[in-house]
């Protein structure tokens, strides 16, 4: 669980990243969460986006893929979210 300044701290790291997944119409598969997961590993800290034909709202996406592969929301805004987990091999943020 992050804390305020923690999430401040993020989000303001994330604003520099590029969106590197895409949430569509064919919504959040298991073998999304798994490619996810493997770019937080290798990363900490990605961007998402939620296409209009997504049957997910940005939330609601954030909130499945974090709960599936044990990550954090850092932030929702508009279609993009943003969302970070600690490395176990590659860490390069501290909090």
């Amino acid at each position: 669980m992050l804390t305020s300044k923690q999430r401040a701290y993020l989000r303001g790291l994330a604003n520099g990243l590029g969106t590197i997944f895409q949430i569509g119409k064919g919504g959040v598969s298991d073998e999304m969460c798994r490619q996810i997961d493997a770019a937080l590993e290798a990363r900490e800290l990605i961007k998402l986006r939620t296409l209009d034909n997504s049957d997910y709202s940005p939330r609601e996406a954030a909130n499945e893929i974090a709960e599936k592969i044990g990550a954090d929301v850092v932030t929702v805004i508009g279609t993009k979210f943003v969302l970070y987990k600690e490395s176990k091999e590659n860490k390069k943020i501290e909090l």
